[in-house]
C-alpha cells in the first residue's frame, strides 16, 4: 500500500481575523475596517488577512492588526477556528480568530494596507459585516462575557485606582443590564482581590473609597 502524501490533498488558505473590544462613553464598541479590495469592497469587516507561509498564526494576527488599524502591542487571545467550505467567495479559506479587550484612549487608529478606514462601532449582534464576521463577532462577545464572569479582564479598562461604581458600570455595559448596587458591592468586595487606597477627596459629594487590584490574585475569580 502506498503511503499517504500531503500532495494528495488540496491546500486551503488560512487567515487570521481579530475582534478588538473596548468601552467608550458607557458603550461596548468593536474595531472594524472598511475593505478597499474585492470581495466585499466598501463593506465593514473585522481586521485580518492571510497567513504567510513562513509565519505563525499569532504573528500573522499581530501583523494584520497593525497593518490595517495601527493597533499593536496588545495581548491577543486565540478564540476559535471557522472553516465552513463556502465562507469566503475567493475559495477554501479557514480562519483562526483572535480577540482582545483594550483601552481605546491609549490607541491611535491608522488605516493602511488593503483597508480605507478603521473605526470604533457600537457593538450589535447584527452588524451586516463582510464574510461570516458577524458570526465570529458574536462568538467573541460570548467569550468576552464569560471572561467578565470568571476573570479580572474588566480591570484592564480601569485606572490604577478606581471605585466600585466604576467597576459596576463596566459590567453593566457588557451585560446590558443593571445590577443592584448593594449586592454588587457586597459580592465584589467579598472576592478579596482589592486593596483600599483611601477616599477620593476630589468630589463635592460623599467621597467614595478608592481601590486598586491586589497583586498575584490569579487568573480565575468568580466575579458575578
Amino acid at each position: 500500500m502506498e503511503k499517504e502524501s500531503i500532495h494528495d490533498y488540496e491546500k486551503p488558505s488560512v487567515t487570521a481575523d481579530i475582534v478588538i473590544f473596548t468601552i467608550e462613553k458607557e458603550k461596548l464598541k468593536v474595531l472594524l475596517v472598511k475593505r478597499d479590495l474585492n470581495p466585499y469592497k466598501g463593506k465593514w469587516a473585522l481586521p485580518g488577512g492571510f497567513v504567510r507561509i513562513n509565519e505563525s498564526l499569532d504573528d500573522a494576527a499581530k501583523r494584520e492588526l497593525e497593518e490595517e488599524t495601527g493597533v499593536k502591542d496588545v495581548y491577543l487571545e486565540q478564540l476559535y477556528s471557522f472553516g465552513e467550505p463556502k465562507r469566503d467567495p475567493r475559495g477554501r479559506v479557514i480562519t483562526v480568530s483572535y480577540m482582545a479587550l483594550v483601552n481605546s484612549e491609549k490607541i491611535a487608529l491608522r488605516a493602511s494596507s488593503d483597508v480605507s478606514e478603521a473605526k470604533w462601532f457600537n457593538f450589535s449582534k447584527e452588524m451586516n459585516l463582510a464574510f461570516d464576521h458577524d458570526k465570529i463577532l458574536n462568538y467573541a462577545f460570548q467569550r468576552l462575557k464569560w471572561k467578565f464572569e470568571y476573570t479580572t479582564v474588566a480591570f484592564s479598562l480601569l485606572p490604577k485606582n478606581f471605585t466600585i461604581s466604576q467597576v459596576q458600570k463596566i459590567y453593566e455595559v457588557v451585560f446590558n443590564k443593571k445590577f443592584d448596587k448593594r449586592n454588587f458591592n457586597k459580592k465584589i468586595i467579598s472576592l478579596n482581590i482589592f486593596k483600599e487606597e483611601g477616599v477620593n477627596k476630589n468630589v463635592s459629594y460623599r467621597p467614595p473609597m478608592m481601590y486598586s487590584l491586589k497583586k498575584n490574585i490569579g487568573d480565575i475569580v468568580s466575579i458575578i
